[in-house]
C-alpha cells in the first residue's frame, strides 16, 4: 500500500490547483469561487520514484453557520487521521489569516510530518512577505506556486524524505478481483452466491462491508482472490468516521486489484457515482467488467431493454466501450458465473505480452495503409513499435516526429491494437517516442 499525503487548508489557497499539477490530471474543481471544493478528491502521484496517494480537502473553517462547512471540517480531520503526512497550504496574497492559525492550532497536536506551502510566491517582493507564516509556529516553510510548479520539486522532495517506510504487505502471486460499487449494490451477495456459503453479513443496510475482505477462489482450474469492498458511496454523504476509512480501503483496493468487478444496482441506473468508479478503475489502468445486478427486478422488461441499458452504458463510457457488460442477479444466481468466467478473460488479456516481431508485422503493414494525417506540413514516419514490460498493456511507437501525433491517430493505434490483439475490458495506453 502506499502512503497517503493530505492536502490542507482554508478555502480556496489553491489546494485543487496544486493537487491537479501533482496527478497531472484536471480531476478536481478549479475555480475562484471560496469553498467549491465540498467533499475529497483522490489521485495518486509520485516524486523520485516514490509513490504516494494524495487526498485533496475541503477548506477548513472553525465555527461557521454553513452546513457544509461542518461537514467539511469533519473530513478534513479525518483526511489528516488517516494521512501519513500532510501538506498545509496558505496564500501569501492574504497572509496570515485566523483560519489559517485555526488550522496550525489542529496541526500542532498532530504527531506526523507537517509541511507549510505558501502559495502564490511567483517573484521576490511576495518572497520577503511569505516570513510572517513563520508567526504559525510551524518551523520551515516552501514557497510555491501551484498555477505554474514553480518551487513543488524541494517541496516534494522533503515530503517523500519523510514518507514512511511502507512495510510491503506479503504479495500473494494469486491475480486479485475486487468487487466494487455503491453500497447496497450486491457485493457481497454476489460472492456469498459464488462461494455457497454466508461468508460475509448481508443485510438490506447499505454500507454493512466496513473492510476490504479477500476470499481465495478457485473456479475453471484457475485461481485468484476475491476482494469484497466496503462500497463507495458519494464522498458528500460519508458522515460515519469508520464508513470513511471504508471508501479510503475501497479506493486503495482497486489500486491495487488487477481486475475490478463493478456491481450496478439495475433498479438504479449506471449513475454518476457509478461512473465514478467505473472512472477510478478506467485510471488506475484496471482490467474491467461491469456486472448489472439484481435484472430480475427490473419491470416491464421487453425484448430490446437490455439492449437499451447497455447501449446506454456504453455511451456514458465513451471512448472506452471495449468493456464486457454481463446482466446478473444474485438472487437467482443468474449468470454469476459467467460474471466470473468473463473477468478471467479479461485478467488474461491485460496479462498478454506480444512478441516484438509480431507486433511490427502486424501494425506496420496498417499504419502503412493509413499513415498519420501530416501536421503543420511535416510527416510522421513511424518506423518501429513495441509493447513495454509494464503489468498492464502499454505501447510505445517510434517515429521522427511523436509531437506531431494527434490524440485522434492514438485512439486508431489503440482500436486497430484491440481488433488485432483482443484486450476486451482492459485499458491500452499508446505512447510515440522519438526514434
Amino acid at each position: 500500500m502506499s502512503n497517503i499525503v493530505a492536502i490542507v487548508g482554508r478555502p480556496n489557497v489553491g489546494k485543487s490547483t496544486f493537487f491537479n499539477r501533482l496527478i497531472q490530471r484536471r480531476e478536481a474543481i478549479v475555480d475562484a469561487v471560496s469553498g467549491v471544493t465540498r467533499d475529497r478528491h483522490y489521485g495518486k502521484s509520485d516524486w523520485n520514484g516514490k509513490e504516494f496517494s494524495l487526498i485533496d480537502t475541503g477548506g477548513y473553517v472553525v465555527g461557521s453557520d454553513d452546513v457544509f462547512e461542518a461537514e467539511i471540517d469533519k473530513q478534513v480531520e479525518l483526511a489528516i487521521d488517516e494521512a501519513d503526512a500532510i501538506i498545509f497550504m496558505v496564500d501569501v496574497e492574504s497572509g496570515v489569516t485566523g483560519m489559517d492559525e485555526d488550522v496550525a492550532n489542529l496541526l500542532r497536536k498532530v504527531d506526523k510530518p507537517v509541511f507549510l506551502a505558501i502559495n502564490k510566491v511567483d517573484n521576490a517582493k511576495r518572497d520577503a512577505d511569505a516570513v510572517e507564516f513563520y508567526s504559525l509556529g510551524l518551523g520551515e516553510y516552501y514557497t510555491i506556486a501551484s498555477i505554474n510548479g514553480s518551487g513543488t520539486g524541494e517541496l516534494l522532495d522533503a515530503l517523500v524524505a519523510a514518507l514512511p517506510e511502507v512495510e510491503e504487505e506479503e504479495e500473494s502471486e494469486l491475480p486479485r478481483f475486487a468487487v466494487v460499487g455503491r453500497p447496497n449494490a450486491g457485493k457481497s451477495s454476489f460472492i456469498n452466491a459464488l462461494i455457497g456459503e454466508d461468508r460475509y453479513i448481508v443485510t438490506d443496510i447499505a454500507g454493512t462491508t466496513r473492510d476490504s475482505i479477500d476470499t481465495r477462489y478457485n473456479r475453471y482450474g484457475f485461481e485468484f482472490n476475491l476482494v469484497d469492498t466496503a462500497g463507495i458511496r458519494r464522498k458528500a454523504k460519508v458522515k460515519e468516521d469508520l464508513e470513511f476509512y471504508s471508501v479510503m480501503r475501497s479506493v486503495r483496493a482497486i489500486e491495487h486489484s488487477d481486475v475490478c468487478l463493478v456491481v450496478v444496482d439495475a433498479t438504479r441506473g449506471f449513475d454518476a457515482q457509478v461512473q465514478n468508479i467505473f472512472w477510478l478503475a478506467e485510471r488506475n489502468r484496471k482490467g474491467i467488467v461491469i456486472l448489472v445486478n439484481k435484472w430480475d427486478l427490473v419491470e416491464n422488461k421487453e425484448s430490446n431493454t437490455m439492449k437499451e441499458f447497455e447501449r446506454h452504458i456504453r455511451k456514458e463510457i465513451e471512448p472506452f466501450t471495449d468493456v464486457p457488460i454481463v446482466f446478473i442477479s444474485v438472487l437467482t444466481k443468474q449468470r454469476i458465473f459467467k460474471a466470473i468466467e468473463t473477468a478471467v478473460e479479461v485478467y488474461k488479456n491485460r496479462s498478454k505480452k506480444i512478441k516484438t516481431s509480431v507486433m511490427n508485422d502486424t501494425m506496420l503493414p496498417i499504419i502503412e495503409n493509413r499513415p498519420p494525417p501530416a501536421y503543420k506540413g511535416k510527416y510522421v514516419k513511424i518506423k518501429y513499435c513495441m509493447q513495454l514490460p509494464t503489468p498492464q498493456p502499454q505501447f510505445a511507437f517510434f517515429c521522427n516526429l511523436p509531437q506531431y501525433v494527434r490524440e485522434p491517430y492514438k485512439r486508431f493505434l489503440e482500436n486497430q491494437l484491440r481488433k488485432e490483439f483482443d484486450f476486451h475490458g482492459v485499458p491500452v495506453s499508446v505512447y510515440f517516442r522519438k526514434k
